[in-house]
Order: C-alpha cells, then sequence, then structure tokens
C-alpha cells in the first residue's frame, strides 16, 4: 500500500511523525531508511554512543535501544490489526522501558544488530500484508489506528530521533 494515511487513521499526537516520511513505498521507504541508518549508527564509537549531548538526557545507545523497542511494539500492533485481532492493545512509557533496559551496560554493535534484526524482520511482515489488511483499523493505548499509519509511525519516529541524532548528538 503506497498511500499516505490521512489524519482519521491515526492519532493528532502521531501526525509529526508521519508528516516526516517522504512520498513512495512504505516497503521501499522502510529499507532504504535502513540502510542509512546503519551507515549512521557503525561509525560510532562505543565511548560516544554511551554519551548523551546533556544531563538527563538518554546516551546514544539509549535512544537507539528506544528506537528498536518502539519499534517492536508498532509492529506488533501492525500484527495484531492486520490479522483482525480486536483486542485493545495497550500503550507504553518510554521513559520506563528506557530504565528497564540497562541499554548502557550492552556493547553498541549488539544494540545495532538488535535494530536491524527487528527491521529486517518487520520487512517480512509488512511485505506479507494485502491491500485490506493495510487499510484495517484497530484500538491501541486507548486510540483507533490504522495498520498502515502504524507503519508510517515506525519510519517517522525514527526521522525523528536520527534528526535529534544528527542535530545534537553528532554534530560538529
Amino acid at each position: 500500500m503506497t498511500t499516505r494515511p490521512d489524519a482519521t487513521e491515526y492519532e493528532p499526537h502521531y501526525a509529526p511523525y508521519v508528516a516526516l516520511v517522504p512520498d513512495g513505498e512504505i516497503i521501499t521507504i522502510l529499507t532504504s531508511q535502513l540502510e542509512k541508518t546503519l551507515t549512521l549508527l557503525r561509525r560510532l564509537t562505543e565511548d560516544r554512543a554511551g554519551r548523551a549531548y546533556a544531563p538527563g538526557k538518554w546516551t546514544i545507545k539509549e535512544v537507539l535501544g528506544h528506537i528498536t523497542d518502539a519499534e517492536r511494539i508498532l509492529a506488533y500492533r501492525a500484527l495484531c490489526i492486520a490479522r483482525k485481532d480486536k483486542t485493545p492493545l495497550p500503550g507504553f512509557e518510554q521513559d520506563d522501558y528506557v530504565a528497564g533496559a540497562n541499554f548502557n551496560a550492552q556493547p553498541i554493535s549488539g544494540l545495532i544488530e538488535q535494530f536491524e534484526a527487528v527491521r529486517r524482520s518487520n520487512l517480512y511482515l509488512f511485505g506479507s500484508f494485502t491491500d485490506d489488511a493495510w487499510k484495517r483499523r484497530g484500538t491501541a493505548n486507548g486510540k483507533e489506528i490504522s495498520t498502515r499509519a502504524l507503519a508510517y509511525n515506525i519510519v517517522g519516529h525514527e526521522l525523528h530521533h536520527v534528526g535529534v541524532l544528527n542535530s545534537r548528538y553528532l554534530a560538529g
């Protein structure tokens, strides 16, 4: 499904993420985004990846772990909705996930491998969806959302955080 979700398919909170996604086939965008992000991440040293740009901010390792966890959760939601599961899906508190993960104790290479494995798996998942599955809607975090809006959120969420990495962590 190549069409962008309309605003009725997600909550306004997600609009900035959806707006960041370029036009084109979402599977192609997910694939090219993976390669660009891997190129960026593979330049990082262990020391650099363990630093935050300011006190109280996440380290690069924590940002990457957050991106990966969020993609896992959004893809699970997409799977449930695409498969016609009507069970309301829970929300998640990102700060609790980061605090509970201990990303800083993990090597950056392992976090990069996890990110890549999650995305490659999701490319197969999204590639299996029919046009009807992309249009299905379900409930996540008490709000209605479509399968395709979840895919767009994955891309936009990553674009947002990669932008922050480039502007605040890696600039200069």
